[in-house]
């Protein structure tokens, strides 16, 4: 599993391991080939920090360092599924050839399968939080609609070089930062947190999660193959203009990128818009507009900055800039 930047939280290993081990059973099935399909990322490992956000939420009190219940694993587990199968659809659009360093499901099994895949997978989250209580149940199911959303809303503007940050915002702010926020929400509601405080959690999850996306589609742009575990300027190529492309093509410089962009790129010209996107400031503004979600994130983490939750998730946010390359933070 790669490093999960929540490890300050005293027993979130062991709590992890059981999400991994309710992930393997929740992805087991009587059909040997939908277990293959369906397990295929959940083998490929990962962070887990939606699962992780979920327990360190819980974990939001004065006692945090216990281990986690078995419902709030529970949670993790469901939030995870759902991520999961978001991106066995997300590699469907994209038609993405890898996937955390592994060949994609979609490229191994085919469209169809991949779909079902997904769909699979995201049944089974529904199922466990049902288990949860009809809130949570219902809340991820809101989740869910919110990513479709989201992902509606960027399908809309693909190739348009007009896309304003106003909707680029929109669309991460369903399609990424709504299952933060529900992962944090859920973990908040199963422990039994005030409501204030669940609020607060949730305020910080959305947060978060809006930072995350930034950093990612930044990350889309300055690094390589091999640190992101997936192919790099795949946003160019597929016509979906992230922030530091919309900020780039909003400078007196982004003639020379809007005349390359509105169309499929091939290698040597997504390279080529790469380094335009590069080249001017766009990508420092973009990393300042992550670093002011995350301080705001914070803030709403103030009541219980000094429980091992409230300590983790700092860490979380702390360690999400870092992610990004000297050279450009």
């Amino acid at each position: 599993m790669a490093t999960n930047p929540l490890l300050q939280l005293p027993s979130i290993m062991d709590d992890l391991e059981r999400v991994e081990e309710g992930l393997r059973v929740a992805t087991r099935t009587d059909d040997d080939l939908l277990t293959d399909i369906a397990g295929h990322l959940v083998l490929a490992g990962g962070k887990r920090l939606r699962p992780g956000f979920c327990i360190a939420a819980a974990a939001c009190h004065e006692r945090g360092e216990a281990a986690a219940t078995d419902d709030v694993v529970l949670g993790g587990v469901s939030v995870e599924l759902v991520h999961l199968g978001s991106l066995y659809h997300d590699d469907v659009m994209d038609e993405a050839a890898t996937r955390r360093n592994v060949v994609s499901v979609n490229a191994r099994w085919g469209n169809l399968k991949a779909i079902l895949g997904g769909d699979f997978l995201l049944a089974k989250a529904s199922e466990i939080a049902a288990g949860l209580g009809t809130e949570v149940a219902g809340l991820l199911a809101a989740t869910i609609g919110r990513l479709c959303e989201g992902q509606v809303r960027e399908l809309r503007n693909v190739f348009d070089v007009a896309r304003s940050e106003d909707a680029y915002l929109s669309a991460i702010r369903g399609k990424t930062a709504a299952l933060f926020a529900s992962s944090c929400r859920i973990g908040a509601l199963v422990a039994g947190h005030p409501r204030p405080l669940v609020d607060r959690l949730t305020t910080f999850g959305e947060l978060y999660g809006m930072a995350f996306q930034v950093v990612d589609d930044v990350l889309d742009v300055v690094a390589t193959e091999e640190q992101l575990g997936k192919p790099v300027g795949n946003d160019l190529v597929t016509g979906v203009y992230t922030l530091p492309v919309i900020r780039m093509l909003s400078t007196e410089h982004g003639g020379g990128l809007r005349r390359v962009l509105g169309q499929p790129l091939d290698p040597a010209q997504m390279e080529s818009a790469r380094g335009m996107v590069r080249a001017n400031g766009a990508v420092a503004g973009a990393v300042d507009t992550a670093r002011d979600y995350v301080e705001e994130a914070l803030v709403a983490l103030e009541p219980v900055a000094v429980t091992p939750g409230g300590q983790a998730l700092r860490s979380a946010g702390e360690q999400l800039l870092l992610s990004i390359p000297a050279a450009v933070a």
